[in-house]
């Protein structure tokens, strides 16, 4: 029996934290939005995620780069070397020299985004549509949006340096403490509207953002500025000092690489070269929003948020929290690994078997998510959109949200897929294949627009087509990151066979999905994305029928059952 290092057991300690702080706080916002949906129309949730996508877009292009880049200065910081491996003494940070390193980048976050908030805002409201600048209150949202993205801002330098100790706690604090104060301060402003009679547009979705980034900032800057009076940094910007070389006394006093005497150079190199990465990244993954805003109506984007909302929940509790804590454990566990090692050294045979541990550890998580999609396509598309009807109403079901979810279920797999292997490409990769990924993401980009205009402009299917046409590009997104990982194991030395990533039953799981899809359909006569007339029958057929294949398969891979709660229990 294996014992988890130190590494495996902070990685699955923080994804559980991480997945719980996902369920309780997307359990608060969710029960909110729930109750905001008796206020709302189809038309204020569509420019409200409008806005969001502006907040999203700043905080983005201003700290994305640069929290990888962190993390891969941290996998490059903390490996076991000794000293008599180090030739040059200036060649990594180290001590408070590191932590105030790490601060110092994370200010440079604030800098960005102040300029992207007044770029992305001018842009906003000089190209919005007459029928969302008629949307009360649009222009204050807008600035309180921004304003609420550069207080979020603020509390980057605390962040990063909590996270760069794998510090979960306060994170879990503060966006709980946040979330708490969004959903408190949105619903609040909306209820006083709605009594008093006042019409408030999309306004109270951006005094709910603003508490929220305030909310971070309070619980952040407590956490952190304990950390730096105990360890002896500042959480403001400050020189770092230099060190000397103690190799020999008649060395002179000789500078770590740091620009202007804040920055760690190979840091700010490689989030620079990250940069466009990031920007396609992010254009991919808020493109969906971006194209529904162009091709549709604002009735329709609030038909689609709605689906696209409840759709990517499970993506949210889940699939991001141990997606996060992956690339930190594969950053650490391989850092040997991503720098320009050209020569062998005596600590080559521990790599091997990291690289091994990898191949193992990321097969193991494929396999998971394989099983979990599994049941998401075969209940998916008859059940959530039940639950549509149920919360929502009526209504909002009419309108078409539960066909859109429906579909997107079938999306889910795609989604989860690429979201743990491009977490493991961003762990490993070197600065020329992140620069080739981005030429390929490109590309890809490309064809996600094509694919767009031709199923919703040219076929006229909607937000339907929409998710046809975000299954296309991430399905080229996970056959170009499934190349690239088994490119990288071949050259280390351990070829990653896919078909150990695959559930042990599989052919039972293909069949199985097959006959529960005519059994609910055929039998019990549940309807796919439709309008039910007897809602809460129907969820009571769906959840009878899926007791047996849970069963089914909780017995089937009651090995790798047993593995993953054994494996939490050792990292504990």
């Amino acid at each position: 029996m294996t014992v988890a290092s130190p590494a495996q057991g902070s990685a699955v300690r923080g994804a559980s934290l991480l997945i719980i702080l996902q369920i309780v706080s997307r359990a608060i916002t969710f029960i909110a939005n729930q109750l905001l949906l008796r206020f709302l129309t189809a038309q204020l949730l569509g420019v409200s995620t409008q806005l969001e996508v502006y907040y999203l877009s700043v905080l983005f292009f201003a700290r994305e780069s640069l929290r990888v880049a962190i993390q891969r200065q941290a996998s490059t910081t903390t490996t076991a070397a000794t000293p008599e491996k180090s030739a040059d003494p200036a060649a990594k940070p180290s001590g408070s020299n590191e932590s105030q390193s790490v601060v110092n980048v994370g200010h440079l976050a604030l800098v960005l985004g102040v300029l992207a908030a007044v770029a992305f805002g001018g842009l906003y409201l000089h190209y919005v549509d007459p029928a969302t600048a008629s949307v009360a209150y649009l222009s204050s949202s807008l600035y309180i949006f921004g304003l609420a993205a550069i207080i979020e801002l603020l509390s980057e330098p605390a962040f990063v340096i909590l996270q760069h100790r794998l510090r979960f706690g306060p994170r879990a604090a503060a966006e709980a403490i946040a979330t708490f104060l969004r959903c408190f301060v949105t619903f609040g402003a909306a209820n006083w509207a709605w009594r008093s009679g006042r019409e408030m547009g999309v306004l109270p979705f951006a005094l709910g953002q603003l508490g929220y980034g305030t909310g971070l900032l309070a619980v952040y800057l407590w956490y952190g500025w304990r950390l730096a009076w105990s360890e002896g940094f500042s959480l403001l910007p400050k020189r770092v000092t230099k060190i000397e070389n103690k190799a020999t006394t008649s060395q002179p006093i000789v500078p770590e690489p740091y620009t202007l005497g804040y920055f760690y150079t190979p840091t700010l190199h490689l989030a620079s070269s990250l940069t466009a990465q990031s920007v396609v990244k992010h254009i991919l993954t808020q493109g969906d929003t971006f194209l529904v805003s162009i091709l549709s109506s604002p009735q329709s984007q609030g038909v689609y948020a709605l689906a696209n909302n409840y759709g990517s929940l499970l993506a949210r509790l889940l699939f991001q929290p141990v997606e996060e804590s992956s690339r930190n454990y594969f950053s650490k566990l391989l850092s040997t690994r991503t720098e320009d090692a050209k020569e062998k050294s005596a600590s080559d045979e521990p790599v091997k078997a990291n690289v091994t541990q990898a191949r193992a550890d990321l097969q193991s998580l494929f396999k998971s998510y394989i099983l979990l999609s599994i049941l998401v396509v075969s209940l998916g598309p008859f059940g959530a959109p039940l639950l549509v009807q149920i919360i929502a109403g009526k209504a909002w079901a009419e309108s078409g949200a539960g066909d859109v979810l429906a579909q997107y279920c079938l999306y889910i797999p795609l989604l989860a897929m690429n979201g743990i292997s491009e977490a493991f490409v961003s762990s490993v990769a070197t600065k020329s294949e992140v620069h080739r990924q981005s030429v390929w993401m490109g590309a890809f980009s490309v064809m996600f627009g094509v694919a767009g205009f031709v199923f919703m402009r040219l076929l006229n299917l909607g937000a339907v087509g929409l998710v046809y046409a975000n299954a296309i590009n991430m399905l080229c997104r996970i056959l170009w990151s499934s190349r690239f990982i088994s490119s990288y194991f071949d050259r280390h030395g351990a070829e990653f066979t896919w078909s150990g990533a695959l559930p042990n039953a599989s052919a039972v799981y293909v069949l199985g999905t097959a006959v529960l899809w005519q059994v609910l359909y055929q039998v019990a006569g549940v309807s796919v994305g439709g309008v039910s007339n007897h809602v809460y029958k129907d969820v009571v057929k769906v959840v009878g029928c899926a007791l047996p294949y849970v069963a089914l398969m909780a017995y089937l891979e009651r090995r790798l059952l047993i593995d993953s709660v054994q494996s939490f229990r050792r990292s504990r």
